[in-house]
């Protein structure tokens, strides 16, 4: 978000999705296995992180893997698989399907297992509502949210959003200031007086 502006609307969700990678190994012992006679998926994982993220730099998209499940994740074991999720999204549907291609170039096989286009907000909604709290920015979203499910449905839907100035989320540091948070409470008023009418 522009950081002049305390709130903002929303116009769009990104297309995102995500796959599982499911990396075979062979169980054996980590004291007693050479590691010339290892087949260890988790080499296989580290190949996939960076690979995603290459990927992800080079198509100018965002991919993450933040989910893996390791079997039979022992310290002293060397796993006999490992099961990673990648979750890739973007600005259009191409950057995001051109990560998967390199992954599966990679020879790392993703399987789909969710799908979301690109989510528009209704445009008719967004830039009233955008007018209506002084031309506030119009922004698109990485992020998914419940107000996609309600577009996708056919609800007239956008979004506002208040300012975070470092940016980070999911996380305990997530942070806005008091006075966006009110301003955020001042902009939700006014659209909802605004939507109800004339009283």
């Amino acid at each position: 978000m522009h950081h002049h502006a305390p709130v903002g609307v929303g116009s769009a969700i990104w297309p995102h999705g995500r796959w599982r990678l499911d990396l075979a190994g062979r169980a054996d012992h980590a004291g007693t296995t050479a590691l010339a006679d290892r087949v260890d998926p988790v080499l296989d994982l580290a190949r996939a992180v960076l690979t995603a993220r290459s990927a992800a730099a080079r198509h100018d998209a965002l991919a993450t893997i933040g989910k893996v499940l390791v079997l039979p994740n022992g310290v002293n074991a060397i796993p006999s698989s490992v099961t990673a999720w990648v979750d890739a999204r973007g600005a259009d549907e191409p950057r995001v399907r051109a990560v998967l291609a390199d992954l599966a170039d990679a020879g790392l096989d993703p399987v789909e297992e969710s799908w979301t286009p690109r989510t528009p907000f209704d445009a008719d909604l967004t830039a009233g509502l955008a007018r209506l709290l002084g031309d506030v920015p119009v922004l698109e979203t990485g992020a998914g949210h419940d107000a996609g499910v309600l577009a996708l449905a056919g609800v007239p839907t956008t979004m506002l959003f208040v300012r975070n100035p470092s940016g980070v989320s999911h996380s305990p540091t997530e942070h806005a200031e008091a006075a966006d948070c009110d301003a955020g409470v001042d902009a939700l008023r006014t659209v909802l007086e605004h939507l109800a009418g004339p009283r």
